[in-house]
């Protein structure tokens, strides 16, 4: 890390953006399988983006990160809002760089780009205003995507790396708590009046918080399984209390084992749906060995 302020680089990286920078076009990339990357017409663009990228990558290394106070009436404007749209940008940039760097092998720079992305999703989530934080779990939302394309080439195995990420992944309980305070200026009525409107959405946003922290176990718990197989003859184990080798994840919002069935060269790994949420959040992982 270096003596920086991360918030003043993310500023300078938006604003080193260049004219003809074409967001659509790395929305697009995303869409596409890591084969279906036109590699030279992304590696051209990554190219004329290396300032942009550089202070991105000053700015996930920097010791502090030091968001303005933004007054509740501001995060309510369309500059505001604007500007928030910018990191959405940057992430992608990161994520696009991301999945070429995997499907080319060069899982060294890969990872280095991960950090840079999972950090900034981090200092958002770190930052004054809710919906600073919200960008900051779709971002870390991003990175598991990536994750999962990891795991599924012929990449070193991330389950130490994972299992040391913090928890939570991205932490908006200050956000909530200076979106609460703020009610204090108000009579004792009209404040008990704002906190029941407000506690849905911040339940809501709290459960996507700890999703980000569930889908970091169910990977590393899929890493735990992959070195499983490769000391035991290509084959999964019958039971996830088999693995004693690496310490199995538990889910942790339900703090139980994951739902898990193996047929030796294949399984299938289930986050099953959390309370209240109709089937959204649930995942299968179904796993086959090459």
């Amino acid at each position: 890390q270096t003596d920086a302020d991360a918030a003043a680089l993310y500023q300078k990286a938006i604003q080193s953006l260049p004219q003809d920078y074409q967001p659509k076009q790395f929305s697009d990339w995303r869409s596409l399988l890591p084969d279906q990357l036109p590699v030279e017409q992304v590696e051209s663009a990554l190219d004329k983006l290396k300032p942009t990228l550089d202070l991105l990558s000053q700015a996930a290394r920097s010791k502090r990160c030091n968001w303005p106070f933004i007054k509740p009436e501001e995060a309510q404007k369309q500059q505001f809002m604007d500007e928030l749209s910018k990191y959405r940008q940057l992430a992608f940039i990161l994520d696009v760089q991301a999945k070429l760097q995997i499907a080319q092998g060069r899982y060294e720079q890969a990872g280095e780009t991960l950090k840079t992305s999972l950090t900034m999703a981090r200092h958002l989530g770190d930052a004054p205003t809710l919906i600073q934080g919200m960008v900051g779990i779709a971002i870390a939302a991003l990175n598991q995507t990536r994750i999962e394309q990891w795991i599924q080439s012929d990449a070193p195995s991330l389950y130490w790396a994972l299992g040391d990420l913090p928890q939570p992944l991205v932490d908006v309980n200050k956000a909530i708590k200076i979106e609460t305070d703020n009610l204090k200026n108000y009579n004792v009525l009209l404040r008990g009046q704002f906190e029941k409107q407000l506690k849905p959405a911040h339940d809501k946003i709290l459960k996507q918080m700890n999703h980000l922290d569930r889908k970091i176990a169910a990977l590393r718990c899929i890493e735990g399984l992959r070195l499983y197989a490769g000391s035991h003859d290509g084959k999964f184990p019958e039971k996830l209390s088999d693995v004693t080798d690496v310490e199995i994840p538990v889910d942790p919002m339900t703090k139980k084992p994951f739902s898990y069935k193996s047929t030796g060269p294949e399984a299938v790994l289930e986050l099953e749906a959390s309370e209240g949420s109709e089937g959204r959040d649930a995942v299968r992982y179904e796993l086959k060995l090459k």
